[in-house]
């Protein structure tokens, strides 16, 4: 499982609107739920804030991987919201994200979901991928920046 296969264009966000982590929380899963015409905010909701009670999803200098377990979906999704002025988020470093990778599951698909979640990890490890994906205007453009850098990690021989 690799993020282009969840986060198609129609499921990034350019320009979120959000300032704080709640907002944003909201905003994501309202966009999601349109692009997906899925009925299941309040259940997805819901799944993001109770994981995110636990600890901050806040992860990476600029970057955030809220995420969580429903039964609203039957098969791993996500949206990536991206933000130009910054969220205040309440990340381990302290400072505002930029980047948002809200990830989704299935509650009996522990596998897939964690798959998804090291691939991010080591992808958002490159400070260029960042960067790129950070400049985007338009969700197609983003699209092609995750194809750009997963084609160059798979490309490595790196194992998931």
């Amino acid at each position: 499982m690799i993020l282009q296969d969840i986060l198609l264009p129609e499921f990034i966000k350019v320009n979120i609107e959000a300032e704080d982590k709640d907002n944003a929380f909201e905003e994501l899963v309202s966009y999601y739920c349109k692009a997906d015409k899925s009925k299941s905010y309040n259940e997805i909701l819901d799944a993001i804030v109770t994981r995110e009670a636990k600890m901050s999803t806040g992860i990476h200098r600029g970057v955030a991987v809220p995420h969580g377990k429903t039964t609203a979906v039957k098969k791993l999704r996500g949206v990536l919201g991206i933000s130009q002025k910054g969220v205040q988020y309440d990340a381990l470093d302290g400072e505002p994200v930029y980047l948002l990778f809200m990830i989704i599951s299935p509650v009996e698909d522990s596998g897939d979901h964690l798959r998804l979640l090291k691939h991010l990890s080591a992808l958002v490890e490159i400070p260029q991928f960042k960067t790129e994906l950070q400049a985007q205007k338009d969700a197609q453009s983003a699209f092609n920046v995750i194809q750009k850098f997963e084609e160059m990690f798979f490309a490595e021989d790196v194992v998931l």
